[in-house]
């Protein structure tokens, strides 16, 4: 079967799953917690047959794993599902250190640690951190990687902008600018409150501490060119360029560019971005 008719398909089956409130049908994900190795209480969002083979997500920017629920609930019919919440973020443990790239990377490499095998999907800052895990701690137990939204170091380099200036400024204000950016099609304001209030845990310097990682472009670069396991770039608009670069210089690399979505594309455009998904990790898995 094509790959086309592969997508045809696996989008025909769960696009029913995918509206705006959640399939009655489909059971709620449960929370667990787990203490990583310097002490820190995390909390997971875990769904899905126990036994069988596993999808992890991680969220982007003073995001909670919430923001995929309809991941969770769609591909939760056949997939264990998880969702970290990162330190600092959702209804993780908000410590007073811990916000490196390193200590970030272990997080992720710890979260893993319950999945024998897994297909790692990591979202804008989530994924540089997935990146960064694959890159120091090797790829045991990963089946595929998906980059949804994110610089990889490839050309051109995004526009610097002004958004650590304006949480100094103004952090409440930046924050919900920001929660309404991201998004293609207007959420709910129960939601972009929540999503405000749930950044506003983290300590000001700690978050900007998230935007400022002391690496060169180069470093994303060579870490996603590394990956030896499947990868699969997911990009809006803003990354289109570095997608075909990427998949220029890493022979293999599956992208897709979402042109009609926002930045959380997976929330604008969830049937099709779960569609991707479900074909990306049944040839991973191996879960037909």
């Amino acid at each position: 079967m094509s790959r086309q008719r592969r997508l045809a398909a696996a989008l025909a089956a769960i696009l029913a799953a995918v509206p705006a409130a959640a399939s009655a049908a489909v059971p709620t994900p449960n929370s667990r917690h787990f203490t990583t190795s310097d002490g820190v209480r995390l909390h997971v969002l875990e769904g899905g047959p126990p036994r069988a083979p596993a999808i992890a997500f991680v969220p982007g920017w003073s995001m909670p794993a919430e923001i995929w629920r309809y991941q969770l609930e769609a591909l939760g019919a056949r997939y264990r599902v998880a969702a970290l919440d990162p330190r600092g973020q959702g209804r993780s443990e908000v410590p007073q250190s811990g916000y490196t790239l390193e200590r970030r990377a272990a997080d992720v490499h710890e979260f893993l640690a319950a999945y024998p095998r897994a297909v790692l999907v990591g979202w804008s800052l989530g994924a540089l951190e997935s990146l960064e895990m694959v890159r120091a701690h090797g790829e045991s137990g990963i089946a595929g990687l998906v980059i949804v939204d994110s610089s990889v170091g490839e050309p051109p380099a995004p526009p610097a902008g002004v958004f650590k200036e304006s949480l100094r400024g103004n952090r409440r204000r930046a924050l919900n600018e920001f929660m309404r950016a991201i998004f293609k099609t207007p959420r709910p304001e129960s939601e972009v409150s929540a999503l405000v209030a749930g950044a506003l845990r983290m300590r000001l310097e700690d978050s900007l501490a998230l935007l400022s990682y002391p690496v060169p472009r180069a470093h994303w670069r060579a870490a996603a060119h590394g990956v030896k396991a499947p990868l699969l770039y997911a990009v809006t608009t803003q990354f289109a360029e570095q997608a075909a670069h990427l998949a220029r210089n890493r022979p293999g690399t599956e992208t897709v560019v979402f042109d009609r979505a926002g930045h959380a594309l997976f929330v604008d455009e969830p049937a099709r971005f779960n569609a991707l998904l479900e074909d990306f990790a049944g040839r991973t898995l191996g879960a037909r």
